[in-house]
């Protein structure tokens, strides 16, 4: 990572095309970006898919990477946000040993510390699950990683919204389809 790095999230909308997620991570290995998370959805707007990609770079590079990704065919709109112009949250899943948890209380106080929630108890394994920002995921774990307790552990891709009132790709549309 360079020193301007920072984590940028791009929402890029496109037609539901077999072959398009190819493309747009295509552009990424070009430049030799590393994706850190990745959700492909259908999107608010009937027939368009909305991809929430985080990658870690500086602006110039992610700006060069938005205008690739829109060159392609079948992409409605890209763009480029940080954390603090959009709506963000993700899911973590942690599979404890029941028999751990059961011995050391303190791990159900974490657990509710950080309001989560216990989906199933069985005699062999605890599921965990947590929704939020990711800095509240990965400290989850790193608390109850340190009780020696985890068995599995895996977190989503980012979702997100931008705080505006509709998909930014919306008034894209209307605009395209009102000169078109």
């Amino acid at each position: 990572m360079k020193d301007k790095s920072k984590l940028y999230t791009l929402l890029v909308y496109s037609e539901n095309i077999a072959g398009i997620l190819n493309q747009i991570t295509a552009v990424f290995t070009r430049r030799q970006v590393n994706i850190e998370s990745l959700n492909v959805s259908a999107s608010s707007i009937p027939g368009v898919h909305k991809y929430t990609i985080t990658a870690w770079s500086d602006e110039d590079q992610i700006v060069k990477i938005v205008r690739q990704i829109e060159k392609k065919i079948d992409v409605i709109k890209a763009n480029y946000f940080t954390d603090e112009q959009l709506f963000i949250r993700e899911s973590g899943l942690y599979k404890l040993s029941t028999p751990m948890v059961m011995e050391n209380a303190e791990i159900s106080r974490t657990i509710r510390r950080f309001q989560a929630s216990i989906i199933e108890v069985n005699p062999t394994y605890v599921i965990v699950q947590m929704h939020g920002v990711t800095e509240d995921i990965i400290s989850l774990y790193r608390a109850l990683d340190a009780f020696g307790c985890v068995l599995q552990y895996t977190r989503s891709g980012r979702i997100a919204v931008t705080r505006g009132m509709q998909e930014q790709v919306s008034a894209f549309l209307e605009e395209r389809d009102q000169n078109g």
